[in-house]
């Protein structure tokens, strides 16, 4: 599995990070940094729930 962020789409608004901050980092430049792209099958329910959550749907996750 992977997650990936269209970089175009994204406000950095850290919904992401709060749902699963082992993932998803939003740092003092004011932009999201993905710290595990192929993220452990025991976050995909996280996972599911920050796409769905992301106001920009700048998430995608891939099997």
């Amino acid at each position: 599995m992977r997650i990936t962020v269209d970089y175009d789409l994204c406000e950095s608004n850290a919904i992401c990070m709060a749902i699963l901050p082992e993932v998803f980092e939003v740092r003092e430049d004011d932009l999201l940094y993905i710290l595990d792209e192929f993220p452990p099958e025991e976050y995909r329910s996280k996972l599911e729930e920050a796409v769905r959550r992301c106001p920009k749907q700048a998430l995608t996750l891939e099997d």
